[in-house]
């Protein structure tokens, strides 16, 4: 009888155990269901997916193809692949050639360095979240990223001004003999630098704020907000951060174009194809300016005007991804198509070739080397620049003497890097 009940007992526990197992099996086959599939007998592990939420932190946006992701992240990684290498070949090669180190081109390497970190801030985090579908990192990485795109497109745009202001005190000289000099330079990297912070900033501490945008994959100022308070830092930032260095530009540019013009009918005929050449070159600034700038302006005026406005998702993400297009085109425009950096690129890599020794120096007394065989357009055009006299040379309308140009070439670095 007792070898019985404890058969018996045995036999209970061999059941309950097996139950247990039974039920361990279930719960981890339910949970691998959505793992693993089985074919032919052969079981293949595959990602689970995500599925669509409206909480663009935990998984993607509805109503958004994963395909559409894919593309956006492909963009992403051959806009920020190109971005990064221009630059970085800027700051080295300014970084390696002393001659390039000078005052003018100052900013043109602070524009390097701003469209850098755009790049290697906002393309790097957009690549991955695209990727990924969502933002993955997080609501602060979403206000980290929001704020390093904000400021260093804003210093990279004010530095595309203040640039445009330099050409404009070099060649047309408002001043009279004042010349630009490392200290101006330093001075207008520094408005950049605190104009730009002073202007991106409050957001974080609660005007406004930083949050994810409809696609649900970067981060930008919350232009949808129907906050009075909010509405007015939409305003402001679209002020000073847009129309401002815009104004900046087309004042400059329109007074060197004015400029220019003014050379080219004079006695000189020799300066109208120079004049012709920075005139295209000044029109492709502009245009590229706009081209990259005024659809995210105009995008963000008409969500703070119209914040119910229903818009798609898609659609609503082009105009931030395309304003991140200029840190591509920038180098291109202001750096690549300098004669001087072209030149020192070349002797970077191929070892041939050497800098004009006027490039060097500030003059050259030698005879019968013109200002075109020494220079660029944009300083065959300045040596023409009227000096001495009992009145100082400005950019109005009034008719200049053709007599009083001087015939001294003027090294490219010191006037336009064109």
């Amino acid at each position: 009888r007792l070898h019985h009940k404890m058969k018996l007992l045995y036999i209970i526990y061999e059941k309950k155990r097996a139950r247990g197992r039974d039920f361990l099996s279930v719960r981890v086959t339910r949970t691998m269901d959505t793992l693993s599939l089985s074919v032919n007998a052969v079981s293949y592990t595959v990602a689970a997916e995500i599925p669509p939420t409206d909480d663009p932190f935990t998984g993607p946006i509805k109503d958004v193809e994963p395909w559409n992701f894919t593309i956006l992240a492909v963009l992403m990684f051959v806009i920020t692949s190109l971005s990064l290498t221009e630059n970085f070949l800027v700051m080295f090669v300014t970084f390696k050639f002393k001659q390039l180190r000078q005052p003018l081109n100052y900013i043109i390497v602070n524009l390097a360095i701003a469209d850098f970190l755009v790049s290697l801030t906002g393309g790097v985090i957009s690549f991955l979240t695209n990727a990924r579908g969502y933002f993955f990192l997080g609501r602060w990485a979403c206000t980290l990223e929001g704020f390093a795109v904000t400021f260093f497109g804003i210093v990279a745009l004010w530095s595309l001004a203040v640039l445009s202001f330099e050409r404009f005190f070099v060649i047309c000289r408002p001043l009279g003999n004042v010349r630009l000099q490392a200290k101006h330079a330093v001075l207008g990297l520094l408005f950049v630098w605190t104009f730009s912070f002073i202007w991106t900033f409050p957001p974080v501490l609660g005007w406004n704020r930083y949050t994810v945008s409809k696609i649900g994959t970067t981060c930008e100022p919350d232009w949808y907000s129907r906050n009075v308070t909010d509405h007015s830092y939409i305003i402001t930032f679209f002020t000073t951060c847009f129309i401002f260095p815009l104004g900046v530009i087309f004042f400059c540019y329109g007074k060197l174009l004015r400029k220019l013009k003014k050379v080219s009918n004079g006695r000189l005929a020799t300066a109208r194809k120079p004049e012709r050449q920075v005139t295209r070159m000044v029109v492709v600034m502009i245009v590229a300016f706009m081209v990259g700038w005024t659809p995210y302006a105009a995008f963000s005026i008409l969500v703070t005007a119209h914040p119910t406005i229903e818009l798609d998702p898609r659609l609503a993400s082009i105009p931030a991804f395309f304003s991140k297009t200029a840190a591509v085109y920038n180098p291109i425009i202001y750096v690549f198509m300098n004669k001087q950096f072209r030149k020192c690129v070349i002797q970077h890599f191929t070892g041939l070739g050497s800098m004009p020794e006027s490039n060097l120096n500030q003059t050259s007394e030698r005879p019968g080397i013109t200002a075109e065989s020494q220079t660029g357009e944009m300083s065959a055009i300045a040596a023409r620049i009227p000096v001495g006299g009992t009145t100082s040379p400005r950019c109005d309308d009034s008719p200049t003497d053709g007599g009083l140009y001087a015939q001294l070439p003027i090294p490219e670095n010191k006037v336009c890097p064109m």
